[in-house]
Parts: C-alpha cells; structure tokens; sequence
C-alpha cells in the first residue's frame, strides 16, 4: 500500500492535482481521505458560535481519527469516514464505507502539521500557488458551493485565511517531498508523481 499526502493553501489546485492523478490510475486501486471530512464534531455549540470557529487551525482537525482510521486501512480494514457539512459547521450522521486500497491519497491544507499523520505518508506532495490566486478560487468556491457572500469570505481570509496560511500551512511545504507548482508547468511534476507511484506499485 501506498500513502500520498497532498497539501497546499486553501484554492491552490489540491483536487485538481488530485484528480490527475488519479485518472491514470485504475479506480479499484486508489481511496482518498479528505481533511475536511475530519473537522471535529461540534455538537454542543450554537451554530452562531460554531461560525466563529477557526477552522484553519490544525485543533480544528480531528488527526487522532483521521490517523486511526488510515492505520485501520493500512491493515486491510474498512472504515466509516465521516461527512462534514460546511453549510451547517458540522458533521452529519450519514457516514462513507471506505475500503484500503493500493493507492491511498490524504490531502488538506494542514495535513503535514501533524507529526504522527505525516510519518504514515510514503510520499508528501505540496501544492503552490500564487496567494492572489488562491484567494479568488475561495472566493468562487464558498459563494457557488458553500453559500458564503463576499464579505463574509473576505472578512475570513483576512482575518483567518491569511494569518494561518503563514503561521502554519505555508512552513508545512519543507515537509514535502516535491513542491508542485499550480500553474501551466506542473505538467513535468504531475508526471514524475505517476512515475515513482507506478515503480512503488509494481515493486
């Protein structure tokens, strides 16, 4: 089994690099964990007070889960990967049967915060891209799929976003393996990726 850590700032192309990788690989042998699936629980907070949480903060990531259950894959087993609503700042009840896998891909803006998490990776990739870049995909992101208005996104990244990226996910990247470029020339590193995950899979 191989482990593929995948990080970068909020909109820097994550699951687009993702993606590429995976469309050369066989569907039945890759499952993705997503860091957002593992947002902790806040079942005893008012929703107005569960707006107010600092979600880019790694005490925001539920990693003693997310660790667990990608030891359980690791060892054959099937999980139950939960499923956050960003809509609500909350997990629902409904649950993901995910099974282990060849390939298995965990990507998230704070993954590589976390020690224990990142020594169960084979391979880390980060995502870069240009901070201003990165702002407008939130922006387009939030207000179609999550339902934010502009000012509210704005106020976050300003207040949130911003100071995060720097304090923590920005310093993350000298934890990587390869530092993808998310721009017309990542084409090369995309493929040097496919290439050392064929070698380790057909090893």
């Amino acid at each position: 089994m191989l482990v593929i850590g995948i990080a970068g700032g909020t909109g820097s192309g994550k699951t687009t690099v993702v993606n590429k990788i995976i469309n050369d690989l066989p569907g039945d042998e890759v499952t993705v964990l997503s860091q957002d699936s593992y947002y902790k629980k806040n079942d005893g907070m008012t929703y107005e007070e569960r707006c107010k949480i600092n979600f880019d903060h790694p005490r925001a990531i539920d990693f003693d889960l997310l660790i667990e259950h990608l030891k359980e894959l690791k060892k054959g087993n099937v999980i139950e990967q939960p499923v956050y609503s960003f809509a609500r700042h909350n997990r629902v009840e409904d649950t993901i049967m995910t099974h282990p896998k060849k390939v298995i891909i965990i990507e998230g803006i704070l993954i590589f915060t976390n020690k224990a998490l990142r020594d169960l990776m084979d391979i880390k990739l980060y995502i870069y891209a240009d901070s201003d870049e990165r702002l407008i995909r939130r922006l387009r992101r939030d207000i179609s799929e999550r339902g934010r208005d502009i000012d509210e996104v704005l106020l976050r990244y300003q207040d949130t976003l911003k100071p995060m990226h720097e304090q923590f996910i920005e310093p993350s990247k000298n934890y990587a393996d390869i530092i993808i470029p998310h721009d017309k020339y990542n084409t090369v590193a995309i493929d040097v990726v496919r290439t050392v995950i064929n070698e380790r899979l057909n090893c």
